[in-house]
């Protein structure tokens, strides 16, 4: 994996050993056994080849694979902490409402920070609008977006134009947060997909958008959910943002101790 990052090629996540999934681990029970005999389970240890251990979040994960993800905000958590039971209850909440956290566990992390206090926005949205027009004004070009944002009372209007409103929506953004968080510009989106959770309400079906970005060397999976396609991506997209910013705060706060 050390050979991966400094020659930048991507690592396929089904790979053994070096392989994003060669040691996760899914279900409450599974999980709890994992944490109590991991020789059990695994047949070396993850920082033996430069990987580490993972917890899928799913609406049969127990307390035991909560408390692994929170203690790394907070290590003072145990299992009796009222936190945990109203992490687990909001995480089966939002599954019932289409959310899926298995896939997007930097929409995750996102929601424990939030309960645990851990958490502050780096922008209020005002408004968004995005339009298209047809024919082209230009070959892909579709879609045009416009959006308003404050960041510690510094107003923001951005506009941004792509080959589809969630496209036009992004480099809005982008621009509008990129002079008080440059690092932004560095967020590549790498995988976009939308699932239909119930056709039977036709256009009007509630969607899922799960997004998977990169700043060219974390890479990070987000999601949002909602009857209107361009809000649930925009919910995964703040979720992206939201994500990198923070680690960066972290890296730079670890390289200061």
């Amino acid at each position: 994996r050390r050979v991966a990052e400094i020659t930048n090629i991507p690592l396929d996540s089904g790979m053994p050993y070096v392989g994003g999934n060669a040691f996760a681990h899914k279900a409450g029970m599974h999980i709890d056994a994992v944490l109590k005999n991991p020789a059990a389970y695994e047949h070396i240890t993850p920082d033996a080849v430069g990987n580490e251990r993972v917890f899928l979040m799913s609406e049969v994960a127990g307390r035991s694979m909560i408390i692994e993800k929170i203690k790394k905000f907070d290590p003072t958590i145990t299992k009796g902490s009222p936190v945990v039971a109203e992490i687990v209850k909001k995480v089966k909440d939002l599954e019932h409402d289409g959310y899926q956290f298995e896939g997007a566990d930097g929409s995750f992390e996102l929601l424990v920070r939030k309960a645990i206090g851990k958490y502050q926005p780096f922008f209020k949205l005002h408004y968004y609008k995005t339009s298209g027009e047809i024919p082209l004004v230009e070959q892909n070009l579709y879609s045009f977006a416009q959006l308003k944002i404050d960041v510690d009372g510094h107003f923001e209007v951005s506009a941004g134009e792509g080959n589809g409103p969630v496209n036009a929506l992004s480099n809005a953004l982008t621009m509008a947060l990129a002079r008080f968080y440059p690092s932004v510009t560095q967020i590549q989106l790498t995988d976009y997909k939308v699932r239909v959770l119930d056709g039977k309400d036709g256009t009007a079906s509630r969607v899922r958008v799960l997004i998977e970005s990169t700043d060219g060397t974390d890479s990070w999976t987000t999601m949002g959910v909602s009857c209107d396609v361009v809000e649930a991506s925009w919910l995964a997209l703040v979720d992206s943002i939201e994500y990198k910013l923070i680690k960066d705060i972290e890296r730079k706060y670890q390289k200061l101790i």
